[in-house]
């Protein structure tokens, strides 16, 4: 009986295992939606960042995003402190991102827990910038090689 009981108890624990599993294997990486940019003077940016992430918890969670220029150095970074299970897609805010006089691209990076870091970064062509405002998404073929339109 003892053995029966044991076998059981195995399956079950195995069942449940590939069930966690699946589950945070289904979140996937997170996915950039859009990004706005304002000018706010001084080469300083208000920069606002749209995210969907099948968010399934603390283990696995859209965690952070960031603004990063031509050479990856970090100009913003918006750390995300809890997940968004009930609350996809979500956008959020960082002021004063400070671009260096003549960078004109920079780029959205996007983090969740599991996976790091997203290759799927958002590009943002500041030079297209009319009335002092950017909103951009991505083209459906390549994030990379993002549609920027003014507003």
């Amino acid at each position: 009986m003892f053995t029966r009981l044991k076998s059981k108890m195995q399956a079950h624990l195995g069942g449940l295992l590939m069930l966690s599993v699946c589950g945070l294997a289904s979140a996937g990486e997170v996915t950039i939606v859009a990004a706005e940019f304002k000018d706010v003077g001084d080469s300083q940016w208000s920069v606002s960042v749209t995210l969907k992430h099948d968010d399934t918890g603390w283990d696995h969670y859209a965690d952070d995003w960031r603004v990063v220029d031509e050479g990856g150095n970090v100009l913003g970074d918006r750390v995300l402190y809890h997940p968004h299970e009930n609350e996809q897609p979500f956008t959020r805010s960082l002021s004063r991102v400070k671009v260096p006089e003549g960078v004109t691209k920079v780029f959205i990076e996007a983090h969740d827990k599991l996976h790091g870091w997203t290759e799927k970064r958002l590009m943002v062509d500041l030079e297209k910038v009319q009335d002092g405002t950017l909103t951009v998404v991505p083209e459906e073929k390549d994030s990379e090689d993002s549609k920027s339109k003014a507003s």
